[in-house]
């Protein structure tokens, strides 16, 4: 009788459950680092309050003049970042999926210029703050129309939509400008935030309209993880699994561009979160899966936060926009991913 020698399970399996476990523990950290920075934004001030009581007022709990301090004064300012900074993650890891582009980005193509615009439209013209992300979500899809309607011409290529989403993004920052000397000084100062990105001054009503729909969106694009991963496998391969590769590229399109769009009328243009978080996601939990798309969520939340915490009690300038910081550590990033995408070996640039 022979015996059969045991057979060595496939490494495919063995690696996926590894990167879900390496995942999991990415993300269990991330949570607890947002779990402090929160306790620092909310306990950190000219008053200062203990972290597990700032903790307890951000629920109602505790000494009644804490709850009010940290309700109403901290706490909009601390969410706002938090969930701006989710959806930015969420938003370029999606968009870099579909355009199956390293560079693509809301704050690169355009994206969050046109959500500015709309923004700094609806304040300069007198309307209420809960209408305020609804004017940044159309002026986010004109801009991706814009993107659309001349990148897509002639071909898709990598430093195509890069040049014209700069192209894009300088034309609604004129627009932006424009917006802001015209009109009375008043409004003015308020839409200043917009030209480069800040959570000061935050209400409940702007956190509660904005909160809810990136919310929604981070939540639906989960839901969609499915179709992403079919999409990576390439249009001939999503076409023969019964997926129509166009509508569901339309789809995910509109969905980054809605979550970019409300993050940008929550906190402005934030540069650079969208573009590096995917980035550092890749790199620290590996190739795209539904878990790693959550940990691109949770990364940018704590980037955007730690960065309004360094604007907030680290640097020595008061007042700086936290979009400051954000651009200052994300510049030389692009600069080395636009290095990269010039290599002879990167690969291709069409598709």
């Amino acid at each position: 009788m022979t015996t059969l020698a045991a057979t060595p399970a496939p490494a495919a399996p063995r690696a996926l459950a590894r990167q879900r476990r390496r995942t999991a523990l990415l993300s269990a950290a991330a949570v607890v680092l947002l779990v402090v920075l929160t306790a620092v934004g909310l306990g950190t001030g000219e008053v200062s309050v203990p972290p597990v009581d700032a903790l307890r007022g951000l629920v109602g709990l505790g000494d009644p003049g804490t709850v009010m301090l940290v309700q109403e004064l901290r706490a909009p300012r601390v969410l706002s970042a938090l969930v701006a900074g989710a959806g930015l993650g969420v938003a370029g890891a999606v968009l870099q999926r579909v355009a199956r582009n390293p560079l693509a980005s809301p704050d690169v193509v355009g994206v969050t210029g046109g959500a500015s615009l709309g923004a700094v439209a609806a304040i300069a013209t007198g309307a209420s703050a809960a209408l305020t992300p609804l004017a940044a979500l159309l002026g986010g899809l004109l801009a991706a129309v814009l993107l659309g309607l001349l990148a897509w011409r002639g071909g898709f290529t990598v430093s195509r939509l890069v040049l014209v989403g700069i192209a894009v993004q300088s034309g609604l920052a004129a627009a932006v400008n424009l917006f802001i000397v015209r009109f009375p000084r008043e409004l003015a100062s308020t839409a200043l935030q917009w030209t480069t990105g800040s959570v000061y001054g935050r209400t409940w009503t702007e956190f509660g309209a904005g909160g809810a729909a990136i919310l929604a969106g981070i939540a639906l694009a989960l839901a969609c993880n499915r179709r992403l991963a079919v999409l990576d496998l390439g249009d001939d391969a999503a076409g023969a699994l019964g997926l129509a590769p166009r509508a569901a590229r339309l789809h995910l399109l509109f969905l980054a561009v809605v979550l970019a769009s409300v993050a940008a009328a929550l906190a402005g243009p934030i540069g650079f979160v969208a573009l590096a978080v995917p980035h550092v996601v890749r790199f620290l939990a590996g190739p795209p899966t539904a878990g790693t798309l959550a940990l691109a969520g949770l990364t940018g939340a704590a980037l955007l936060l730690g960065a309004d915490l360094i604007v907030l009690h680290l640097l020595p300038v008061r007042g700086l926009p936290v979009g400051v910081v954000t651009a200052t550590l994300g510049a030389p990033w692009l600069l080395v991913l636009m290095l990269r995408q010039m290599k002879p070996n990167a690969g291709s640039t069409t598709r």
